[in-house]
């Protein structure tokens, strides 16, 4: 039996998760994103609300809807509502589980903080109960993570007991991502529609979709309250508009920055502050299409490119080459050695797999997703070229691009995307098994290792099959890893306590004006 009893009073931090990487188009006039604020002094923290800007709208605010791992709903949920355990850098920590136990490999016990809702309600097991059923039994892309769940047993008012029908490693991770409501209102969509009650540090003041949401503290929130007594988070879509709003002390936080833009905010009253993201850029090979079903040619193309070079151009100070198929703040990752630039190394492959006169073949990406996609394609396709390659460059719309990343129906593929859970099976479970057929890839034992460490709680023993299948994914080159973004924010001077959020869903309790 392996049993956490962490301290109750110990500052920990927020969620750690994260969705698909993408920023949204057009402009709205900063009065209509509620940047309206009030000078109300403060208790513990500055003279005014806290304004940040995010680059994508607030849909709802309904935490068991299809929007459920994108980053504005989980952005949301985060400040309204808590949930079971948290991620922190060194594992895991308490929300509303105040202790957690094992008993046998396929039970897990929670036993929950004398904790209430806004309107004094208490959390109780039954709402915990309610709120994973739900996920569970859905449609949304959490539903997935419970294939294994057996039954969700409220044991008294404040035990929950979960079974599963075989070892979840990830269940703790998965719990992260539930926010937990009154049981009655899990169902209930007018409930979220504009002022739904949780048990987090802040409660809704008012809700526009794709618009605001303004957010006041709660003074007695369980945790301790929130160093400032509102927080205004305005949907401001275009980059321009945001970064003109940071830079005149409208909005006082910002964040999801290109990397293009970043030299805009390089003036008096503005810091910029980076950190490492669940996120990262892949170009997949078609590995069920001639000629990328050979490992020889799926290698000669990555080591054809200068990557080091490309990602300095491009990106600058604002991402990391990357060394693995997962970013490094992800559970799971390990280190591998870089492929050499070596264009000569390359046309040698090339020549091995009977290709010395070069071939000719197609990348394409989604427009809208991936900041820097087209110079990006643009400066491999060069590359790619002096070996002998000739690349077109196919931009699509969004639905069109999945439409054909789903059929296979593609040669490479250029794309960025986050983790939601700060898990590696979350990603490599979930992309590169047999099973998940993502990219025409298939390694027997690359499925037995992912399988393994989905199957075990031992997080030791997880931690070193992910590193194995780290290494293997790494060298049959299923794909071109080149880049890690860093999570970029823009912060007004005076501004205090934040800090970056690999998951984009910074944590605002802390933050505060300098007195």
């Amino acid at each position: 039996m392996s049993r956490h009893t962490p301290l109750w009073k110990t500052p920990i931090d927020r969620r750690a998760l994260f969705g698909l990487a993408g920023a949204g188009a057009g402009a709205l006039a900063l009065s209509s994103c509620g940047m309206q604020t009030t000078d109300e002094g403060d208790g513990e923290g500055g003279s005014s609300a806290i304004r940040a800007a995010f680059d994508r709208p607030i849909l709802d605010l309904n935490p068991f809807g299809s929007a459920n791992v994108e980053q504005a709903t989980l952005l949301a949920a985060a400040l309204i509502f808590d949930s079971l355990v948290t991620r922190t850098d060194d594992g895991f920590e308490p929300r509303l589980a105040a202790e957690w136990e094992q008993p046998d490999e396929n039970t897990w016990v929670f036993t929950l903080a004398d904790v209430t809702y806004h309107d004094d309600q208490p959390v109780t097991a039954e709402d915990v109960k309610a709120c994973i059923e739900n996920i569970a039994a859905g449609s949304t892309p959490q539903a997935a993570l419970w294939n294994a769940l057996d039954a969700v047993e409220a044991t008294d008012e404040t035990t929950v007991t979960i079974t599963t029908t075989s070892p979840v490693g990830t269940m703790l991770s998965n719990l992260s991502l539930i926010s937990i409501v009154p049981a009655d209102k899990v169902e209930d969509a007018s409930f979220f529609a504009t002022s739904p009650v949780g048990s987090g540090p802040f409660e809704v003041e008012s809700f526009t979709a794709s618009d605001h949401l303004n957010l006041t503290a709660v003074e007695d929130y369980w945790n301790g309250a929130a160093a400032s007594s509102r927080l205004e988070i305005p949907y401001i879509p275009e980059n321009s508009t945001r970064l003109t709003a940071l830079k005149t002390g409208e909005v006082d936080v910002t964040w999801s920055i290109p990397p293009d833009q970043l030299a805009e905010l390089e003036e008096p009253g503005v810091e910029v502050v980076t950190g490492p993201s669940f996120v990262n850029y892949f170009n997949w090979f078609n590995s069920s299409r001639e000629p990328f079903t050979d490992v020889r040619v799926r290698r000669a193309m990555w080591m054809a490119i200068d990557v080091e070079q490309v990602v300095s151009d491009l990106f600058g100070d604002s991402a990391e080459l990357a060394t693995a198929p997962i970013p490094s703040p992800v559970f799971g990752y390990s280190a591998q050695d870089p492929y050499p630039y070596d264009p000569d190394q390359a046309r040698e492959l090339l020549a091995e797999a009977g290709l010395a006169d070069g071939f000719s073949t197609h990348v394409m990406w989604a427009q809208g997703v991936a900041p820097q996609a087209r110079p990006l394609a643009e400066s491999f396709a060069s590359y790619w070229n002096e070996i002998g390659v000739t690349v077109e460059l196919q931009e699509l719309e969004q639905a069109q691009w999945l439409d054909r990343l789903l059929a296979l129906d593609w040669d490479m593929e250029l794309q960025n995307a986050g983790n939601a859970t700060g898990d590696a099976d979350y990603t490599l479970g979930r992309l590169y098994s047999t099973e998940a057929n993502r990219m025409g890839y298939s390694n027997p034992e690359l499925d037995e290792i992912l399988t393994g460490a989905r199957s075990t709680t031992d997080q030791d023993q997880r931690a070193e099959l992910y590193a194995q299948a780290c290494k293997i994914i790494w060298d049959d080159a299923v794909g071109i890893f080149p880049l890690d973004p860093l999570a970029t924010y823009g912060v007004r001077e005076g501004i205090e306590g934040l800090e970056p959020a690999p998951n984009n869903q910074p944590d605002f309790v802390p933050v505060h004006r300098s007195a």
